[in-house]
């Protein structure tokens, strides 16, 4: 016996109808990915002239114009303001936006990679071994260059440590990774406490202390391209593989039977955040709560989507850091380390959302 179905098709009012909701949709999208790429502009104009040294936004322009664009003004300010714009307050704007887009997106990839709202980019011991490098060269005396490299040389041999003892029969579980990075980080912590307990109270210890806090008095022009580049290349190794984290989110059996590789993605994620966290802390100490903040606040504005998701921290977190920085530069005459600000601010955030989500988060 033969069935027939009956197709209804839509009305040219219909037609019309839908017509207007995929393009109210579409300007939707586009206005959410234009604020979204202006607010971290906005801030970092900003960031040129504030401060406690005030520059007038128009002259700000100019100098910009002329000295990064080569128009042809006429020079009406002086050499001073020139220097705060472009060697001072511009590279740090540069970096607060590096290092908030990257903590931000590597904070949403391993919340996404261990089906934990609770993890940050600092779970796997990086931070604790960075800083360890960190103190090490503070109090071997070394240059800023020699710092630098032995926190970002320690961040990824913890890292490192932590992989290789969570291994278990060529796979890497989720719990042997969070256990491994939590033993990792006390014993880095531990030999950290003794270099403190060791240190010369009146020089070397309040330099460890103030590394610690996180700060961007350190960054220049000069160490400013590979730190920015380092952290660029963590960041889009993410945002190439980011629609494979909505398959790895549904577990490691469901996304290998649909034929993924997860043992590779997840040394992928790993190597790109551990890159991204490694570098903060070598450049700039450690600054927390930026990672675990900002990809709920971005998951409350566009979902869980990973494709999505993605992009909005990466923007999100840059605007927001750089906004923090402005407030440790004016808030006191002394400025007030990062990681203090981003606790006091991050802290209450994340109660706020905990009350407003009732424990949801995906």
């Amino acid at each position: 016996m033969r069935t027939t179905t009956n197709t209804i098709k839509p009305t040219p009012v219909q037609k019309q109808k839908n017509l207007n909701e995929q393009t109210e949709t579409e300007k939707l999208s586009c206005t959410k990915m234009a604020l979204l790429i202006g607010l971290p502009l906005l801030f970092f104009f900003i960031s040129l002239f504030l401060g406690r040294h005030f520059i007038d936004p128009l002259t700000v322009l100019k100098i910009l114009g002329q000295k990064l664009l080569s128009l042809p003004l006429e020079t009406t300010w002086t050499d001073t303001m020139e220097t705060v714009v472009l060697r001072i307050r511009m590279p740090r704007a540069i970096m607060a936006g590096a290092v908030g887009a990257g903590l931000s997106i590597s904070g949403a990839a391993f919340q996404g990679m261990f089906h934990n709202p609770l993890v940050s980019p600092f779970v796997l011991g990086v931070s604790s071994g960075a800083g360890f490098g960190a103190a090490l060269a503070i109090v071997m005396e070394g240059s800023m260059l020699m710092i630098q490299l032995l926190a970002f040389l320690f961040g990824i041999i913890a890292v490192t440590i932590t992989y290789c003892t969570s291994r278990i029969y060529k796979t890497t579980p989720i719990l042997m990774l969070v256990l491994s990075g939590i033993v990792v980080s006390a014993l880095f912590q531990s030999l950290l406490s003794l270099l403190k307990y060791t240190a010369d109270t009146e020089d070397k210890l309040p330099a460890i202390v103030f590394w610690l806090m996180g700060s961007m008095g350190s960054v220049s022009l000069e160490n400013l391209l590979p730190a920015v580049a380092s952290i660029a290349a963590g960041c889009l190794g993410l945002l190439l593989i980011r629609w494979r984290f909505n398959v790895l989110s549904m577990g490691d059996q469901e996304a290998r039977s649909m034929g993924m590789n997860t043992e590779l993605l997840k040394g992928i994620i790993i190597v790109c955040t551990t890159i991204i966290s490694s570098v903060v802390v070598a450049f700039c100490g450690i600054i927390g709560w930026v990672g675990l903040v900002i990809p709920h606040l971005c998951r409350m504005l566009v979902g869980p989507d990973h494709r999505v998701l993605m992009p909005t921290t990466l923007c999100v977190g840059a605007a927001y850091l750089i906004f923090v920085d402005n407030i440790a530069r004016i808030i006191s005459p002394a400025e007030v380390p990062l990681g203090i600000l981003t606790a006091l601010v991050g802290a209450p955030f994340f109660m706020i959302m905990l009350r407003k989500t009732r424990g949801g988060w995906g």
